[in-house]
């Protein structure tokens, strides 16, 4: 037993740091939110493209960490560890991060240009309010991901969720 704890973690040790950077990048995400969002209440005309684009690479960097590095390595770990309950949580979670990812990516078609940005600059607060209600809750369904696909499998000191927290997926 003590060797199979040892095994997991070494293999799947990566996938706590990486869980780790990517939160820091979630965290850097929304410093730069509110920053613009305080931007735009001071004086929304002098919001420039530079500062528009600050926060949607931002984001943008955010959830493609999310589909291309975390969310396929929590799915592996899951597979490892034969846990298809986890799997059928993570299609469902995931599905509903899917409306979040392409808000985001509606809001960085929007203000792709100079001329989009100037174009739509009084629409970017209202913009703004969607975004930060659609990651808090993209946020909650990535922590009940993580809950359930990782932490489910992490040796005791590493896991993350207590084993009485549940995972909502309706």
């Amino acid at each position: 037993m003590l060797e199979d704890c040892k095994t997991a973690q070494e293999r799947w040790g990566g996938v706590h740091a990486l869980i780790d950077r990517w939160l820091e990048q979630r965290y850097d995400m929304l410093v730069t939110l509110v920053d613009l969002r305080e931007f735009c209440d001071a004086d929304l005309s002098a919001v420039s493209k530079t500062r528009i684009d600050t926060f949607s690479e931002a984001l943008m960097d955010y959830i493609s960490a999310g589909h291309f590095e975390i969310y396929p390595q929590l799915r592996e770990e899951a597979k490892a560890f034969e846990d298809r309950e986890a799997l059928a949580v993570a299609d469902k979670l995931l599905a509903r991060v899917d409306a979040s990812t392409q808000l985001v990516l509606d809001f960085d078609n929007e203000y792709a240009t100079p001329s989009r940005c100037q174009r739509y600059t009084d629409r970017l607060p209202g913009w703004l309010e969607k975004l930060g209600g659609s990651m808090t809750e993209r946020f909650d369904l990535e922590d009940q991901l993580i809950g359930r696909l990782h932490a489910a499998h992490a040796p005791v000191d590493v896991a993350r969720v207590p084993d009485d927290q549940s995972v909502r997926t309706d």
